[in-house]
C-alpha cells in the first residue's frame, strides 16, 4: 500500500517532466511522429491526473512532493490536492480533444517544415499549465508563466497567415507587461517575507499582518500581482489582444488558448490569494472590489463586442472576454460560494469554448472557408455535426438547463445572494443583462446557420463529414458539457473540498 501511495505521489512531477521531455524528443522527428508522441503524452498525463485525483480523494488530504533532496525552505515543491488534480485532468482532456478536433487543419494551416515545432510548443504549453497548477513555489510559477507565454505566442504566429504575426506581437507585448508587473510583485513579496515557497511565505505573511508591518508595501504587492495576472488572462480592459490572437490561429490553437491558457493565470492568482497572502487579507485590501467592478464591466462589454462582430471567430473571441468577466466577478464577490462559482466556470468555459471553436471551423469549412455570417447561412445543414456542436455550445453559454453554463450562472446568482449587500443587486442585474446579450449573439448565429434559405448555388446538396478523430473529440466535449450540467453537485463538492485544502 505504501509503495502504491509513493508511486502515485510521483504522478504530478512525472506529468510535468514527461511533457518537457516529449518536447525535446520531438525536435528531430517528422510531423506525424511528433503528432503521435504528443497525443500519447497528453493521454498519459490525463490518466495520471485522474489517478492523482482519485488518490487525494481517497486519502482526504493534499500531499507535497519535494523535488530533489533539499527540503523546504531551500528546495522546490509540488503540491497536489483535489482542486489541482481535477484541474489538471480537465485541462489535459480539453487539450487532447482540441488537438484531435483540429488535427486535420494543423497539417493544412502550418507549414510542413514547422509541424513538429507546433507539437513541441503544445508539449511545452501543457508542461507549463501543469506546473502552474501544481507548483508550490512562487518563482517556479513565474518561470512556467513565461514558458506558457512563449509557447502560446509561438502557436499563434506559426501559421504566418493574415494578421497572425501582428496578433502574436500584440499578445507578446501585453503578456510581457503583465509578466513584468507580476515579477515585481514577487520580488517585493520575497523581500518582505524571505520565502518563495507558498506555505512558508504565508506563515511569514500572517506574522507581518499581525504585527502591522509593511501595510503599504503589502498593498502594492497585491496590486502588482493581481494586475499582472489580470492583464495576462485578458480581463477587461486588458483584452485587446484576444480577438486577433484567437481569430487568426489554427483551430486547435484557438481552442487551447481560449480554453486553457488564460485560465491558468487565474488559477495561479487564486493560489496566491489563498496559499500565500491569505484570502482574508485580500478582502481587507479591497482589491476584490476592483476585480468585481472590472468583471461586471467585462461581462457586458465583451458581450457588446460579440454582438458587433462580423464573423463567427471574432464573436467567440469577444464572448471569451465576457466569460473572463464572469470568473473575476465571482472572485470579486469575496465569498466561498463566489469562488466555487468562479472555479466551476473555469471548467465550463474550458470545455465549451473548445467545442465552439471546433464547431465554428467545421461551419466555416462548409461555407468555402468563409467566416462572415452571410456565408454561414445554412451551414448547419451542410455540416450537421458542426451545427449540432455549435448549438450545444451556444445553449450552454446562454445558460439553458442541463448544460454546464446553466449551472455556472445559477452558482453565480446564488453566490450573489450571500455576498455583501451592496453587491447583491448589481450582480443580479448584470448577470441578467449579460445572459440576454449572450442569447442575442449566440442564438443569432444559431438561427443563421440553421436557416436554409438563400444558400449559394455551389453549396446546395453538399454535405461535409468530419474525420473519426474530429467526430470523437466533438462528441466527448458535448458529453463533458452535459456531465457538468447534470452532475454538478459532486463537482462543486470537490471544488469546495479543494478550496478547503487550499485554506
Amino acid at each position: 500500500m505504501n509503495l502504491t501511495r509513493n508511486f502515485v505521489e510521483n504522478f504530478p512531477c512525472f506529468s510535468i517532466v514527461l511533457c518537457m521531455v516529449a518536447g525535446i524528443v520531438s525536435t528531430p522527428m517528422k510531423g506525424n511522429q511528433a503528432k503521435r508522441l504528443t497525443l500519447i503524452v497528453v493521454t498519459l498525463v490525463t490518466v495520471m491526473s485522474a489517478a492523482t485525483l482519485f488518490y487525494v480523494i481517497s486519502i482526504g488530504d493534499s500531499f507535497i512532493y519535494t523535488m530533489g533532496k533539499y527540503p523546504a525552505p531551500w528546495g522546490n515543491e509540488i503540491r497536489a490536492g483535489v482542486l489541482e488534480s481535477m484541474l489538471a485532468m480537465v485541462f489535459s482532456l480539453v487539450m487532447l480533444f482540441s488537438l484531435l478536433g483540429g488535427m486535420d487543419h494543423v497539417f493544412k494551416d502550418v507549414p510542413k517544415e514547422k509541424i513538429n515545432l507546433y507539437f513541441i510548443l503544445n508539449d511545452l504549453l501543457l508542461s507549463s499549465l501543469l506546473a502552474i497548477i501544481y507548483t508550490n513555489d512562487l518563482f517556479t510559477g513565474y518561470v512556467f508563466v513565461e514558458i506558457n507565454t512563449i509557447a502560446a505566442c509561438g502557436m499563434i504566429m506559426i501559421r504566418k497567415v493574415g494578421r497572425s504575426l501582428i496578433a502574436a506581437t500584440r499578445y507578446m507585448v501585453m503578456s510581457l507587461i503583465g509578466s513584468g508587473l507580476f515579477l515585481i510583485g514577487l520580488a517585493m513579496l520575497y523581500d518582505i517575507t524571505g520565502h518563495l515557497l507558498m506555505e512558508n511565505a504565508h506563515i511569514a505573511m500572517i506574522k507581518l499582518v499581525q504585527e502591522g508591518k509593511y501595510q503599504i508595501p503589502l498593498l502594492v504587492i497585491i496590486s502588482f500581482i493581481t494586475v499582472g495576472l489580470a492583464i495576462k488572462s485578458g480581463l477587461y480592459p486588458f483584452h485587446s489582444w484576444m480577438p486577433d490572437a484567437y481569430g487568426y490561429s489554427t483551430v486547435s490553437s484557438s481552442s487551447i488558448l481560449s480554453s486553457l491558457v488564460s485560465k491558468s493565470y487565474i488559477i495561479l492568482l487564486i493560489k496566491i490569494f489563498y496559499r500565500v497572502i491569505g484570502f482574508d487579507n485580500i478582502i481587507t485590501s479591497k482589491i476584490v472590489n476592483v476585480l468585481f467592478v472590472f468583471g461586471l464591466v467585462g461581462m457586458v462589454m465583451g458581450s457588446v463586442g460579440a454582438i458587433m462582430a462580423k464573423d463567427i471567430y471574432r464573436m467567440i473571441a469577444f464572448s471569451s472576454i465576457a466569460q473572463i468577466g464572469y470568473i473575476y466577478m465571482g472572485i470579486g464577490l469575496a465569498t466561498e460560494a463566489g469562488m466555487i462559482a468562479a472555479i466551476f466556470h473555469i471548467l465550463t468555459h474550458a470545455i465549451t469554448k473548445s467545442l465552439l471553436f471546433l464547431a465554428a471551423k467545421g461551419l466555416s469549412n462548409a461555407s468555402g472557408n468563409q467566416r462572415a455570417y452571410p456565408a454561414l447561412q445554412g451551414a448547419a445543414y451542410r455540416h450537421p455535426l458542426a451545427g449540432a456542436a455549435f448549438l450545444v455550445g451556444s445553449l450552454s453559454m446562454v445558460g439553458v438547463p442541463m448544460l454546464a453554463g446553466f449551472i455556472s450562472k445559477l452558482l453565480f446568482a446564488v453566490a450573489a445572494l450571500g455576498a455583501a449587500p451592496h453587491k447583491i443587486l448589481i450582480t443580479l442585474i448584470v448577470l441578467a443583462v449579460s445572459t440576454i446579450l449572450n442569447a442575442i449573439y449566440f442564438l443569432h448565429t444559431v438561427v443563421r446557420i440553421y436557416t436554409p434559405v438563400n444558400i449559394p448555388e455551389e453549396y446546395k446538396g453538399i454535405h461535409f463529414h468530419s474525420s473519426k478523430g474530429v467526430a470523437f473529440a466533438v462528441f466527448c466535449l458535448i458529453c463533458m458539457n452535459f456531465v457538468l450540467g447534470l452532475l454538478s453537485q459532486p463537482i462543486t463538492d470537490l471544488i469546495q473540498l479543494g478550496i478547503a485544502m487550499f485554506a
